[in-house]
């Protein structure tokens, strides 16, 4: 692009109200009438080695929320195929955090294993029905109380999530009956919010204070509403917005960033907030991981933990009995999640700590990540959102045509 033609691209960009930083590179055109970016997903990234290695041993993935420190940098979503009391107490003794959605069927029903069977026996042609019903049956705040307290007797950290519009109700529950950690979620989170009617907005920054416990809110793909976020004094933040196995919302809703993108335009916002403050809150890249190889790169982009469904909705222990399913499935106007059968591929343990059985990068999760730092030359997580990366249209089909015609290894997908 020329000068003059960058010139009249920013022109058109401020008259529209929405103008790239001055002297931005980055500046292509749709068409006549409307300026883009290039935007860049996992698959089409590359890490690239330094000058130095080290032993896996000296590889440190620990991260802190709050006052809790993580010896892994792995949430698993708050998504009913993944998380009930058992998924959660499994995880937090394996080093993680596990994300207890209290908006679904573990809060509507006493007993959910038939109601579980319902979801998982039901034809694709049937399911959504099926679901919109399910989840149609009211969530009973004494099963708010009872699961949060499940959670703690089994000696971990309670970690839940709400959304925006049921925060204040909810929240408090959660916090009351013993909750270390609340998440406030939705598809997309803005910092304002115009309604049709009298109901008060949430404010975040009011809020974060009222509960006394770290708050993570998401999801956000931009620099700007990620630096308005942390502003509010939140301790996390979900970057991603469509890219989950089972999530619909690209297709349905025409809206997401791809996720190598959205991770660098929100951790260059944290570096911002932190050269200003001192500190920033966690960066977790939310959703379109399926393999250890997708966490690294999450990681080099600038995040600082990942949380992921499809992968951990694999594990025996997972409540989806190898089904996983979307938060906004059984939406009751516009279902915006699928029901994916993902199989059962292993303990949890063998997903996130290994011994890996499968050869297509999908467990020892951990394991990888410590071998591509080590590789890289990454000390930590700090060290490793610092790594070289390129854009590698090719990474994944390069030299793989015996795999792929013969469905093995990275020709599974």
């Amino acid at each position: 692009m020329s000068k003059n033609q960058a010139m009249t691209c920013q022109q058109s960009e401020q008259e529209s109200g929405t103008a790239w930083p001055a002297g931005s590179s980055d500046i292509l055109r749709i068409g006549k009438g409307k300026t883009t970016r290039r935007a860049y997903g996992f698959d089409e990234i590359a890490l690239v080695p330094g000058s130095v290695t080290y032993d896996l041993e000296l590889c440190d993935i620990s991260i802190e929320l709050g006052k809790h420190r993580f010896s892994m940098p792995i949430l698993a979503s708050a998504m009913d195929s993944v998380v009930d009391a058992n998924m959660a107490a499994a995880m937090g003794k394996l080093g993680g955090l596990a994300v207890l959605n209290l908006q679904g069927l573990q809060t509507r029903y006493e007993n959910t294993d038939d109601v579980y069977t319902k979801v998982t026996s039901c034809d694709n042609q049937s399911f959504v029905s099926v679901m919109q019903d399910l989840y149609s049956v009211p969530i009973q705040d004494r099963l708010i109380s009872k699961r949060v307290e499940e959670i703690k007797a089994k000696g971990v950290l309670a970690a839940v999530s709400v959304t925006p519009n049921m925060a204040e109700k909810y929240g408090p529950l959660a916090v009351k009956a013993g909750c270390d950690i609340l998440v406030v979620q939705s598809t997309v989170t803005g910092v304002k919010h115009h309604s049709a009617n009298s109901a008060p907005n949430l404010d975040l920054t009011k809020f974060c204070k009222q509960v006394a416990i770290p708050v993570i809110v998401g999801n956000c793909v931009t620099y700007e509403i990620a630096i308005a976020l942390m502003k509010t004094g939140v301790a996390g933040i979900l970057v991603g917005i469509g890219p989950g196995a089972a999530c619909t919302s690209r297709s349905v809703l025409g809206i997401g960033v791809p996720m190598a993108t959205a991770i660098a335009d929100c951790a260059a916002a944290a570096v911002e907030f932190a050269a200003e403050h001192g500190q920033r809150p966690l960066l977790i890249a939310d959703g379109g991981m399926v393999t250890g190889g997708d966490i690294c790169k999450a990681l080099a982009c600038g995040a600082d933990a990942v949380m992921i469904g499809s992968p951990i909705a694999r594990a025996k222990e997972a409540p989806g009995r190898g089904f996983h399913w979307g938060m906004a499935t059984p939406s009751p106007v516009l279902p915006r999640g699928t029901r994916i059968k993902v199989g059962t591929s292993g303990t949890l343990e063998q997903i996130l700590l290994g011994p890996a059985h499968i050869d297509d990068g999908t467990q020892n999760l951990t394991g990888a990540l410590k071998t591509s730092m080590s590789t890289l030359g990454a000390a930590n997580i700090a060290e490793m959102q610092q790594v070289e990366v390129v854009i590698a249209p090719s990474i994944l089909t390069e030299g793989k045509v015996f795999q792929n015609a013969q469905h093995i290894g990275m020709g599974r997908s």
